[in-house]
C-alpha cells in the first residue's frame, strides 16, 4: 500500500509556490520549509520575506532560514524534522553532501529545463535567448554536481511565440508542481526509476548579469528580440537615447531594407519605434523611462520627433 512521505521543502522564489501548494494538497506531509533569509527588496530596500516564507506562514508550517547549509549544525537541524525526502525548487543555496545523504529517499530538484540541456542558474532565459522551440521541466535526484543528477520525470513544453521568460517560468512552475507530486507518489510506492544524463548533450545556463541588458544594435533583430523576451522580468533589455535610459519591455522583428546604421530609428508611429539592426529591424512596442511606468512606444513617439535619431551610437 502506498504510504505518505515526510517532505522537507526548500524554495525561495515564486517559482516554488505551485510545488509547495501541490505537496500541501497531496497525501504527503510537509514537515518543514527552508527558505532564504529575509532580504532588502524593492525601491525602498525594506527587509522582506521570500514568497515561499509568506506562503509557509499562511499555511502555519515550520520555517528555517539558514544563511548556509554548510555549517556543522545544519544536518542535525534538518534531521530533527525526520524528513524522508527533500524537495528543492529555486532555493538559492547549495546542498552539501551531508544534507544530500540525510533523507532515505534523497533530495529531488524541480529544474526548469530538459536536462542535460541548460544546467545552471538561468535555464528559462537561456532557452529563449538561444531560440529553442521547446523546453520543459525535470524532476532529478540531486548529487554533488550542478544539475548533474539522474532524471526521474520530465515534461516538454513548447515555447510560445512572443513568450517572455516570466510567462514561461510560470507555466513551467505549474508543470513542475504536477510532476513533483507524481514523483513523491512513485517514491512512496517503490516504483521510481531514474535515468542518467548524457554528458555529451550538456549545456550551461549561466546566471543573468545586468550588463547583458544593454542592446547591441549591430546584432540581428531576431537575436535582440529573443533577448528582450529572455530578460523580462529581469534585468530588462535597455538602450540609450541622447543619454537617457530606455528599458525595452516588448518588441518584434520587422522586415527592413539595408541602409541606415544599426540603432537608427527609421520609423516612429502607431507601431512604436522601428529601429535598424545589423540584420533586419526591430519594432519597439513597449518601453519605460527612468522613474516612470512602462508605456506603449507609440505614446512615447508622440512626444518628440524621433526618425533619424540613433540609439546608443557606438
Amino acid at each position: 500500500m502506498d504510504q505518505s512521505l515526510a517532505v522537507a521543502f526548500a524554495g525561495t522564489s515564486a517559482f516554488a509556490l505551485p510545488a509547495l501548494d501541490a505537496i500541501r494538497a497531496s497525501r504527503h506531509r510537509l514537515v518543514v520549509v527552508y527558505t532564504r533569509p529575509d532580504r532588502p527588496a524593492g525601491r525602498g530596500r525594506r527587509i522582506a520575506a521570500s514568497p515561499v516564507k509568506e506562503r509557509a506562514l499562511a499555511l502555519s508550517l515550520p520555517i528555517e532560514q539558514p544563511e548556509s547549509l554548510r555549517g556543522p549544525d545544519a544536518p542535525a537541524k534538518l534531521a530533527g524534522y525526520a524528513p524522508e525526502v527533500v524537495v528543492v525548487a529555486a532555493y538559492g543555496l547549495l546542498l552539501p553532501q551531508a544534507i544530500l545523504d540525510l533523507p532515505r529517499q534523497g533530495c529531488l530538484n524541480i529544474h526548469a529545463s530538459l536536462l542535460p540541456r541548460w544546467r545552471g542558474a538561468a535555464p528559462v532565459a537561456r532557452a529563449i535567448e538561444a531560440g529553442d522551440a521547446t523546453t520543459g521541466v525535470c524532476i532529478m535526484r540531486m548529487d554533488a554536481g550542478l544539475d548533474t543528477g539522474p532524471v526521474m520525470l520530465r515534461r516538454e513544453l513548447a515555447i510560445g511565440h512572443g513568450e517572455t521568460a516570466g510567462e514561461l517560468q510560470d507555466r513551467l512552475a505549474r508543470a513542475g508542481a504536477g510532476l513533483i507530486v507524481a514523483a513523491l507518489d512513485a517514491l512512496s510506492a517503490n516504483r521510481a526509476s531514474f535515468q542518467a544524463q548524457d554528458e555529451a548533450l550538456a549545456t550551461r545556463a549561466r546566471r543573468l548579469e545586468k550588463a547583458e541588458a544593454r542592446i547591441a544594435w549591430r546584432e540581428p533583430a531576431a537575436l535582440i528580440e529573443r533577448r528582450v523576451r529572455a530578460f523580462n522580468p529581469w534585468p530588462i533589455a535597455e538602450t540609450r537615447l541622447d543619454g537617457l535610459q530606455l528599458r525595452i519591455w516588448k518588441a518584434s522583428v520587422v522586415a527592413a531594407a539595408p541602409g541606415p546604421a544599426p540603432g537608427t530609428i527609421i520609423e516612429a508611429g502607431a507601431r512604436g519605434l522601428t529601429v535598424m539592426t545589423g540584420d533586419g529591424a526591430l519594432a519597439i512596442e513597449r518601453l519605460q523611462l527612468p522613474g516612470r511606468r512602462p508605456v506603449a512606444a507609440a505614446e512615447f513617439a508622440q512626444a518628440r520627433r524621433l526618425p533619424g535619431l540613433v540609439l546608443d551610437p557606438e
